[in-house]
């Protein structure tokens, strides 16, 4: 089956610009170098490691070298972008094609099944990156399974925020919907009283304007200010002395 994708087209591009930026950097560096005169056989050694680690983007580059017995020293090789063959490449990214184990089959059916493994690998991906499942510390077989359904219920509540934003913002990822969205913090105020009681607002900060954007999108709306309480003198003094014993520790 072939398939197209926008988005594949443009996660290729970028990385063949990435990598030709980082090959040129390099080659560009040892123009330049005047310090001590070139070896022939160093040279080679230091284009051949660059030619590996750019992959497919050493096809963009061409470069002349000196000859065997040629000295090599003011001027230790040439290089050219070759940039009339980028547009070609850029217009052959996007399609790949899609192997079944059955001949025959449709290809709307086996679109859905790749759209699915798409989904599960991108699951597992946000359970082991983001939410950082991997590695479990826990003794207790109980404790192991808490986990595991606590990062369960987390990669559901991430799979919902996807879907949410790809209806309503897309081009905002979950990751950085949540970064965005963590801007805004809970915190008590502590207020003291005239009889030694201390007053505490528990209060979230004001959404700034990008917040305002994620909320809006998303159609949330932030609760109301929660009730300030009162806190008695002695709690104070309990609070007070957990943390200079916690500090000696």
């Amino acid at each position: 089956m072939l398939a197209q994708s926008q988005g594949r087209r443009a996660k290729e591009t970028a990385l063949r610009r990435r990598k030709l930026a980082r090959l040129l950097r390099p080659l560009r560096a040892r123009r330049r170098t005047r310090q001590r005169p070139w070896k022939r056989d160093t040279l080679l050694h230091k284009l051949g490691a660059a030619h590996q680690e750019a992959g497919q983007a050493w096809g963009f580059i061409k470069i002349t070298v000196p000859a065997a017995r040629q000295p090599v020293n003011r001027d230790p090789f040439q290089f050219e972008l070759l940039k009339d063959q980028l547009p070609d490449a850029e217009n052959r990214d996007g399609p790949y094609l899609r192997r079944a184990f059955r001949a025959g089959d449709p290809a709307g059916p086996l679109g859905e099944l790749s759209r699915q493994l798409s989904e599960i690998e991108a699951a597992f991906k946000t359970l082991k990156r983001d939410l950082q499942w991997r590695p479990i510390r826990h003794p207790v077989q109980v404790r192991i399974a808490a986990h595991i359904l606590v990062c369960f219920l987390a990669c559901g509540l991430s799979v919902t925020l996807r879907k949410r934003l790809a209806a309503h913002a897309p081009g905002l990822t979950p990751r950085a919907g949540r970064e965005t969205v963590s801007g805004i913090l809970m915190l008590d105020v502590p207020l003291p009283l005239a009889d030694g009681r201390e007053l505490v607002l528990p209060r979230y900060t004001q959404p700034e304007p990008e917040h305002r954007v994620v909320l809006e999108k998303l159609g949330w709306d932030l609760p109301p200010q929660p009730p300030p309480r009162i806190r008695a003198a002695q709690a104070q003094k309990t609070v007070a002395a957990g943390a200079e014993t916690i500090s000696k520790m």
